[in-house]
């Protein structure tokens, strides 16, 4: 029996008494920081600090539940703190209830679903105030709140753990590309993508025909910076447009480019061994099997994300044109004059990248997964803790 289970059964054994949140709590309203002064007081919003002031709007242990935008991100600060109009903050009754239990058992209640508006995400004091939450004594409520404290703590470091075996794997990566697409003088010919592959532009779906189901569309939010990622896909149907599609056809393999948005110059393998299918600002390059090895291709497209977005134009709308991107983005080829030759060797180096290239693609997709089962697990316990028998139910 555990120390929790301990407490449980000598404090509560018949069930815990439930109350509405106004009745061991006053939700406040935030206010406008901008005539204080700077200082060391954080300000928070709805998502997250924003700034720093002079002056508190109060200084106990409270919990920030947004009022609008992103509601979902529910904030415990036990040090002075300023709130603005798009969050609000608690006053706890501490002789009834730990603040850090409110926090934790409120984010058992997604409270993003009781949103009030049908534009911005929206909370209202009075749909917050009605929350039934379980007050089991408090010996019980700073046991749990240990628990969990620990279970996110331990949770914390795997993840930095995690990450910083990948910002390392990543500099090995990109150190040994550099080199091996360093050729000495002579060895190489720097020449336009266009006199070695093919580019290939998109189609352009209507978005008032996506559909549930049927054949993927790959869209710029698709492209991640190494591989397509079809978590938020939309599709189509063939029969809802005149043209042929398959032209735009995307297999296995196929090297993908995003042409405009915040993702401008982003490459993307495609994986999957389905077909998809290119949508308009979305590009695949298609090489010359004579003079150009299509993995060798990806690695050197990998390490022009920044020239790209340059030739896009950057700024806040880039706009990348197929037509400057091969004339103007030139690839070393090794041994112009001896195709084989020169093939054999992009194979050799892409041998070498692809070995890398898995070792970082490992762990990048292990890196959310693993966030992922930790999270789950970590909601599972928390919601088991925080589950109480109503007395006298």
């Amino acid at each position: 029996m555990t120390r929790l289970d301990e407490l449980i059964a000598e404090l509560c054994p018949d069930g815990v008494e439930f109350k509405e949140l106004n009745q061991i709590l006053t939700i406040r309203n935030g206010k406008d920081y901008k005539s204080l002064k700077e200082g060391n007081i954080p300000v928070y919003g709805s998502g997250g600090i924003m700034t720093s002031v002079d002056q508190y709007a109060y200084n106990k242990p409270s919990v920030l539940i947004p009022r609008k935008g992103s509601l979902d991100k529910l904030y415990y600060v036990d040090v002075p703190f300023w709130t603005v109009d798009t969050i609000f903050y608690t006053e706890i009754n501490t002789e009834m209830v730990e603040p850090k239990f409110v926090f934790y058992f409120l984010q058992t209640q997604h409270v993003e679903k009781l949103n009030t508006s049908g534009g911005v995400p929206s909370l209202t004091q009075s749909v917050l105030n009605k929350i039934s939450i379980p007050l089991p004594p408090l010996p019980i409520q700073r046991e749990i709140v240990r628990i969990l404290d620990t279970f996110t703590e331990l949770t914390a470091e795997l993840t930095a753990e995690l990450t910083a075996e990948l910002t390392a794997r990543k500099r090995q990566y990109n150190y040994y590309r550099d080199q091996l697409f360093a050729f000495k003088e002579g060895v190489a010919e720097w020449k336009p993508l266009g006199e070695v592959c093919d580019y290939k532009n998109g189609f352009a779906f209507k978005s008032n025909q996506f559909r549930e189901s049927g054949y993927p569309i790959i869209r710029i939010t698709n492209i991640n910076g190494s591989v397509v990622d079809l978590a938020d896909v939309k599709y189509f149907d063939p029969l809802d447009y005149t043209e042929d599609t398959y032209n735009y056809m995307v297999k296995k393999g196929d090297i993908l480019l995003a042409m405009s948005g915040a993702t401008t110059g982003k490459i993307g393998c495609y994986n999957l061994e389905n077909v998809a299918y290119l949508n308009q600002r979305v590009g695949k390059f298609v090489p010359y099997k004579e003079h150009l090895n299509n993995r060798y291709l990806y690695h050197f497209l990998l390490s022009k994300n920044e020239a790209m977005y340059v030739l896009a134009g950057g700024g806040a709308q880039p706009n990348l044109s197929s037509n400057t991107l091969m004339k103007k983005l030139f690839i070393p080829i090794p041994f112009p004059n001896d195709s084989k030759k020169s093939l054999d060797e992009q194979a050799r180096i892409s041998s070498i990248l692809d070995k890398l290239d898995a070792l970082t693609t490992s762990i990048t997709e292990g890196l959310p997964r693993e966030i992922e089962l930790r999270r789950k697990q970590y909601e599972y316990y928390r919601d088991k803790l925080l589950t109480f028998k109503k007395k006298g139910a």
